[in-house]
């Protein structure tokens, strides 16, 4: 025994308390100290029940991160969970804040479950490409059925102890001292001599011979590029076809195939990556940063509306400052429009929805925001409206004020500029819609504080974000990186491509939608409007691919005109339109470019590895600190497949060597303007070395 597990004794009881905070995760102490405890209690004959508890805030949260990607260390977790269930003495296993993974299999191997009702329980090693390996698998379908199996094995999603109840998987809620309640179940069962619930000697039994064929096609838009809910649903199928060591067995080769797959790997590294990008290279953790009590948001648009939802849902009190009456009423409509679907989903309370619509004060005034602590503006990208707006905010707010842009490209040192309190000025740039998408870019300029940068990152990750700190320059970091891919399509379907072609193989790739559905989603006057502005910097044959010029001269701006480049029905379906394909015919004869049939593989090379070596400028130059936080932003801001783990990441599983070689032979073919490769990527591929090589 340890420190970090003990035994001790009440009356006739062996107590095995977990304490490895902050989540008594599995490591190898606890798992030897699990299993010693049930020894010691086994081999004392003053010992009749034992209840497994842990102490903290929760119950065993599941695997220790520290042994990831680590040699497995006796003993396995199989094995301990097996030493549990074949006791001849009843264990009792007391959960109380989270059982999830591994927790929930140790869990499963006790012969009886208690929990309070605020308890969790789950499942969640899916979302790191993996299944669980300690009998989950086997365990669950056996004791819960297995549609509910399949359901919590697929989604990772933990369930609520009344709902787990229900399913089977615990014996009982309890109230009061779950200690107590633990004790009293140990002395029940030992004094009515209750038959001990071996879930593994249960069946599996199945209603339909085809529901796992069923949950799968049932699934396969949310399953879409992953592997690992397929092997899991292979696992569970197993369960209800073998005997159960047989079952553990199988359960364990899957296990072990996906640990070595590419998949697992990435998603194991967006799991870290999360957790490591709020970390700012070069700042202590005890960072000071500034309280933010309340905040202010200029514009009740779109964007402005869902940037005042992040903060309400957080608690946190908002005035909402728009020029006219009716464009705050609108705002105001729309959030709660919003708040109202998700009441009626049920996902939300009204009482909980009244109470956040009430932190929300409309004003027209300037002056309504002078106690704000962090004011955020959200009006329209233009840089002359951006800094009339940051110089009545630096005569108007309080000292120590953080004033932060939403802009999504334009320069925050041109906009610092025009306050006379620059240390206090950074990008907070949101991404649409605001109160649903995780990224928040945090733009950092010259003269921005450090105290004020990580303030906003603490912000961030308090309202649900995940916050990545870049630097400035046009784009920042997922603009920039866009800009390469959008350039990339573009010239492709001006030598032979066509828009849906391009969508299906980008959607193919895992990403949620092609460009071109993506352009007509979001109104292609935006992209429009943002190309004039910047056309004097674009080059001559960026100047001269007029194709999206023409399609919105034509007043298509996408879904919200009912065409784009495709053509929409009433219920926004798109349908590839031969209008649009003439246009783009026309448009290669007009600019003298002879057509070619181009293969899906090049649309792929052409549009990630364009984004790759931009990302490796990106790198060069500082704008991002680390290829985690390229990663992070494409992730959570643009919807990288997670299976891929990130452009750069992905870059590393393709290889250096061969992104280069891809680059080089396009720099031969289009032009060294449009493909010269990064010095840093070039360099790390002649080492034969990666973004993340240590």
């Amino acid at each position: 025994m340890s420190e970090i597990v003990t035994f001790s004794k009440e009356g006739r009881i062996g107590i095995i308390t977990v304490n490895n905070p902050p989540v008594n995760a599995l490591s190898q102490a606890v798992r030897a100290g699990i299993k010693s405890g049930i020894a010691q209690g086994i081999e004392d004959q003053g010992v009749d029940a034992m209840v497994i508890i842990c102490a903290g805030r929760t119950f065993i949260a599941g695997a220790d991160i520290r042994e990831f990607g680590k040699p497995p260390m006796e003993p396995h977790l199989p094995d301990v969970c097996k030493f549990i269930e074949d006791s001849l003495k009843p264990v009792i296993a007391a959960i109380h804040g989270t059982a999830l993974g591994g927790g929930l299999e140790i869990a499963l191997s006790s012969h009886f479950r208690i929990a309070v009702a605020t308890a969790r329980v789950g499942l969640p090693e899916v979302k790191l490409g993996l299944l669980p390996g300690a009998g989950g698998t086997q365990r669950l379908p056996r004791v819960a059925g297995v549609q509910a199996a399949l359901e919590m094995i697929t989604s990772g999603t933990p369930v609520a102890a009344p709902k787990a109840k229900n399913m089977g998987i615990l014996d009982e809620i309890v109230e009061g001292d779950l200690k107590q309640a633990a004790l009293a179940w140990a002395q029940k069962a030992v004094e009515q001599k209750l038959p001990l619930r071996r879930v593994s000697t249960l069946t599996a039994k199945v209603d339909s011979p085809t529901v796992f064929e069923d949950f799968a096609k049932a699934n396969a838009r949310k399953f879409r590029g992953f592997i690992a809910p397929y092997k899991c649903i292979e696992a569970v199928k197993i369960a209800t076809e073998l005997p159960f060591d047989q079952g553990m067995k199988k359960e364990r080769e899957i296990f072990t195939e996906l640990q070595a797959s590419d998949q697992s790997k990435a998603q194991r590294h967006v799991f870290f990556a999360e957790r490591e990008v709020v970390r700012i290279p070069g700042l202590p953790d005890d960072q000071p940063t500034r309280e933010i009590k309340s905040v202010a948001v200029l514009g009740a648009g779109t964007m402005g509306g869902g940037i005042a939802m992040c903060f309400t849902n957080a608690g946190i009190p908002v005035k909402l400052l728009d020029m006219k009456q009716e464009f705050l009423d609108k705002g105001l409509a729309i959030i709660k429009k919003n708040y109202a679907n998700t009441v009626a989903k049920g996902r939300l309370k009204q009482e909980v929805m009244d109470k956040r619509m009430s932190l929300i004060e409309p004003t027209l005034s300037y002056e309504d925001l002078k106690d704000a602590d962090l004011i955020i503006e959200a009006v329209f990208e233009e840089m002359g409206i951006k800094k009339e707006v940051f110089g009545k905010l630096d005569s108007i707010c309080k000292p120590g004020a953080i004033l932060a842009s939403n802009t999504s490209y334009l320069n925050i040192d041109e906009i610092a500029a025009a306050t006379g309190r620059p240390q206090d000025v950074m990008g907070m740039h949101f991404f649409s819609p605001a109160n649903v998408m995780r990224l928040l870019e945090n733009v950092r300029g010259a003269k921005t504080s450090p105290e004020v940068y990580a303030t906003a990152m603490k912000v961030g990750k308090a309202i649900g974000k995940v916050p990545v700190l870049v630097g400035v320059c046009d784009g920042f970091v997922g603009n920039r990186m866009l800009a390469k891919r959008t350039r990339e399509c573009g010239f492709m379907m001006e030598e032979g491509a066509l828009p849906w072609q391009i969508d299906k193989v980008i959607y193919d790739f895992g990403f949620p939608m092609g460009p071109y559905a993506m352009g007509d989603m979001a109104g292609l006057d935006v992209g429009w409007r943002n190309r004039k502005a910047k056309f004097d910097s674009l080059t001559e044959r960026e100047k001269k691919n007029t194709i999206l010029d023409k399609i919105c001269e034509m007043g298509r701006y996408g879904q919200k005109t009912g065409s784009g480049f495709y053509k929409y029905d009433e219920k926004r379906n798109a349908t590839p339109d031969p209008m649009i394909e003439e246009l783009i015919l026309n448009h290669s004869k007009e600019v003298g470019i002879e057509r070619r049939a181009i293969t899906d593989q090049e649309i792929v090379e052409r549009a990630i590895y364009s984004m790759i070596n931009e990302g490796a400028k990106i790198l060069e130059e500082g704008i991002a600190a680390r290829p985690l936080d390229i990663d992070a932003v494409w992730l959570y801001g643009y919807g990288f497949p997670v299976y891929l783990g990130g452009p750069m990441f992905y870059a590393d599983t393709v290889g250096l060597k061969k992104v280069y070689e891809a680059i080089v032979k396009y720099r031969d073919m289009i032009g060294a303007e449009y493909w010269t490769p990064s010095p840093l990527l070039e360099k790390l591929a002649k080492e034969g070395k990666g973004f993340y090589s240590k």
